[in-house]
Parts: C-alpha cells; structure tokens; sequence
C-alpha cells in the first residue's frame, strides 16, 4: 500500500457560518487527493488513457478544522479493484495527530476514448498496492 500525503490549510473561503471548514471543502479537499495521488503516481501513459469518476463518499467527521489550521491528508488504496471499481481511503489529521475526517470513496475508471468505464487494467492498479 503506498500512501500520498499533502498538507493543507483551511483559507477564509473554506470556513462556514459555524466557523469550521464546511462540508462541502471536505469533498472538495478528498478529490484533491485523490486527483494528486494520480497525478502522482500513475505514469504519462495511463493518465493520458484513463480517467477516474467519483461513484461514492462516505465521510465521517470527527473534528471541527478552523480557519488557518492546517491538516495532513493521506490517502492509499487499500483492497484490489473490483471491475471498474477502486475504493480509496482518506484520512486528515490535525498537528495533533488527532483524525479530524475519514473517508472511503469509490472512483470508476473510463476510457477517455470512448467515455466508457472497463475494468481497472492491473498495470494502473499496481503502482497505488
């Protein structure tokens, strides 16, 4: 399992009328790690051929983040593909240490080609096991 990492840091426009980082941010944050995990580490090649679809999120929020707070992300791929299905693991912890979210997502694959999902070919899943 290879684990991205990126920090973050909640800016004004993040934070809510509760004064904590909106729920909405928090998806916006889990797609940005997915999409950097990617970028990351997927080669030329596979990026150009592939891209990924959000079918599913599921988030658990444990703590409030405030404004100028920065959190460290980290997501991984846990479980082998199922079809054209990817599960994805996200969790921000505060400098704390404490998790302030969690999440599991699952991303489709399409051909950019034909917009059409196919199976997740095993040479674009090894590079994130």
């Amino acid at each position: 399992m290879r684990i991205f990492e990126l920090a973050i840091t909640a800016a004004a426009a993040d934070i809510d009328e509760l004064g904590h980082v909106n729920n909405a941010v928090w998806v916006r944050w889990i797609q940005d790690m997915a999409t950097g995990h990617w970028q990351a580490v997927a080669p030329p090649a596979h990026r150009e051929a592939y891209v990924w679809v959000v079918t599913r999120h599921e988030i658990d929020y444990l703590r409030a983040v405030l404004p100028g707070e920065t959190v460290t992300g980290r997501t991984w791929v846990g479980e082998a593909p199922k079809g054209a299905r990817f599960d994805r693991h996200v969790e921000f912890v505060g400098a704390d240490g404490k998790p302030r979210v969690r999440a599991r997502t699952t991303w489709a694959i399409l051909d950019k080609a034909t917009g059409r999902p196919l199976r997740v070919p095993p040479e674009v899943a090894a590079p994130f096991r």
